[in-house]
């Protein structure tokens, strides 16, 4: 299947040499941002379903990691060592397949197949069928297990690479997280990255009222992690933080990223119910506008 004139618009960025400045990096993330928003939104459009709210909280996180801090690259996606990264909130594979098509991973082409039948861009990614795809993610509760298993795998490999893990908040009231929690600090695993998309909303309410995870923070430093706190839509913040990790030798990161649902669409923003709708014509129009 061939893009339409309703689907191409979005270039292939590609990353910056590893020598450019730190505002050239900051700046070529927020085009590369800018570019995958306004392409997932046509995506979500066009097919008729989607997960766009929580799609575009994450999105400063992916273009961040894709865009200037994982040590991978579209012809290393089988190199021992390389870095992982695994999306454990997996119904926004929208957002990580058009990151991957922004920095080469993915043909653009391919994305108009998205959610389409016998298409390898399903509503969950599959390591299967799409380059650059770490493990199966969709049940929540189970990627950030899986990325402790490979940076516990990268240990015993007596290897330098990094293991990141995307979860949202709502999933942290699942007990897997907090057991895969406990065997990283058990184990040490300091190349071990999470990161958490905090926009506080889940599928119907927020995540405050369904249960509370406050205080976060004391609760992951309880279980042994080195705790950071970011603004998950500040490009500069981001590429400060997930490029310097770990921050203390022997504990794994966790990095609280503060997120808004929807972000930075005006009738999304913050909007519980955009978790999984899709917008119509006229919000399509508006959303579109207001990214270009």
């Amino acid at each position: 299947m061939t893009l339409t004139a309703e689907h191409t618009t979005m270039p292939v960025l590609g990353r910056l040499p590893v020598h450019s400045s730190r505002s050239a990096q900051v700046a070529h993330i927020t085009e590369a941002a800018r570019q995958i928003r306004i392409q997932d939104l046509k995506l979500v459009h066009h097919a008729g379903a989607g997960h766009i709210g929580g799609d575009f909280s994450s999105i400063d996180i992916l273009a961040t990691l894709y865009g200037a801090v994982l040590d991978v690259a579209p012809d290393r996606v089988d190199d021992p060592e390389r870095d992982r990264f695994i999306l454990s909130k997996g119904h926004v594979a929208g957002a990580l397949y058009t990151t991957l098509a922004a920095f080469g991973f993915l043909p653009v082409e391919e994305l108009a197949t998205f959610l389409k039948p016998l298409s390898a861009l399903n509503g969950h990614p599959n390591r299967r069928k799409v380059a650059g795809v770490e493990a199966n993610t969709g049940p929540l509760g189970h990627g950030l297990p899986v990325a402790v298993g490979h940076a516990l795998s990268a240990k015993l490999d007596v290897s330098l690479r990094r293991t990141y893990v995307l979860v949202g908040d709502g999933e942290l009231q699942e007990g897997s997280n907090w057991e895969a929690m406990m065997a990283a600090s058990q184990y040490q695993l300091d190349r071990l990255t999470v990161i958490v998309d905090r926009n506080r909303l889940q599928q119907g309410a927020t995540t405050q009222e369904t249960n509370d995870l406050d205080p976060l923070p004391d609760k992951a430093a309880a279980f042994g992690f080195a705790v950071v706190e970011v603004n998950g839509h500040d490009h500069g913040e981001l590429l400060d933080v997930l490029s310097a990790v770990p921050f203390r030798p022997g504990k794994p990161t966790f990095v609280i990223a503060h997120t808004h649902k929807g972000h930075p669409i005006s009738f999304m923003s913050n909007n519980v119910a955009w978790h999984h709708r899709v917008p119509d014509a006229a919000e399509f129009a508006q959303a579109l506008k207001e990214l270009s």
